[in-house]
């Protein structure tokens, strides 16, 4: 991760980019109204996607001529919820993939696929979950970073194992080639990650409290639950 251009044979390009554009449409509703509900909202927006795109342009190698990279995505998912991540992330994929030839253009249904929308599902599942049973805020960061990054290599490890299976053992055999290889460097950069979600959101903490908790990001346990309810109710 990022898949390279033109990596993927075309077929599979296509049916991950069929498969992402319902999450980024649906993700794009989701931004509007937020920015028209709360215009407060777009520093730290435009903080959340710059996070995600600073780390995931950072490139360490793997084994065999792989690479591995911090994803930056538990961030938005936990401040702002999955659905304006999966936007944010496209956004981030698509210039990574103009500007730094990270990834590309017909492989970025797939990047977005992994990074934008399994990657922040997955963390904040995490992060709600710890939180519903009262785990203290900053475990339950670093938690949904630490997975919002692993589940993404996880995804990518199948999109690659179902592209290219193989000859002897066919699907769970790539499956375990390429999930060994990320494993590699990827778990230790899932903690960096995690650490680091933590600290950013520490700082958030001191400065931007406000916000944190309009966006309801104190609320646990039953709290939580009750916030939850009432936003659907608002939105429906």
């Amino acid at each position: 991760m990022h898949i390279a251009e033109g990596f993927l044979p075309p077929a599979h390009a296509i049916a991950w980019g069929v498969a992402s554009a319902p999450f980024v449409v649906h993700g794009v509703r989701s931004l509007t109204r937020e920015v028209r509900e709360n215009p407060e909202s777009t520093l730290l927006l435009g903080a959340s996607g710059a996070f995600t795109f600073v780390l995931s342009a950072l490139k360490f190698p793997s084994v065999t001529g792989s690479c591995s990279h911090p994803t930056g995505t538990g961030l938005g998912a936990i401040l702002f919820r999955p659905p304006i991540m999966a936007v944010l992330g496209t956004i981030t994929l698509l210039f990574q993939a103009l500007l730094l030839a990270h990834g590309g253009l017909t492989t970025l249904g797939a990047n977005v696929f992994s990074m934008a929308i399994v990657g922040p599902w997955a963390g904040y599942a995490v992060y709600k979950l710890l939180r519903r049973y009262t785990v203290p805020l900053m475990v339950a960061v670093f938690f949904g970073a630490f997975v919002a990054d692993l589940s993404t290599y996880c995804v990518t490890s199948v999109q690659l194992a179902l592209a290219f299976p193989d000859p002897v053992t066919g699907f769970l055999g790539a499956l375990g080639k390429f999930g060994s290889i990320f494993a590699v460097t990827q778990i230790p950069l899932a903690v960096s990650e995690g650490l680091l979600t933590v600290l950013v959101m520490r700082l958030l903490v001191q400065s931007s409290k406000g916000d944190l908790t309009r966006l309801g990001v104190f609320l646990a346990g039953k709290q939580a639950r009750a916030g939850a309810e009432e936003k659907t109710g608002a939105v429906a």
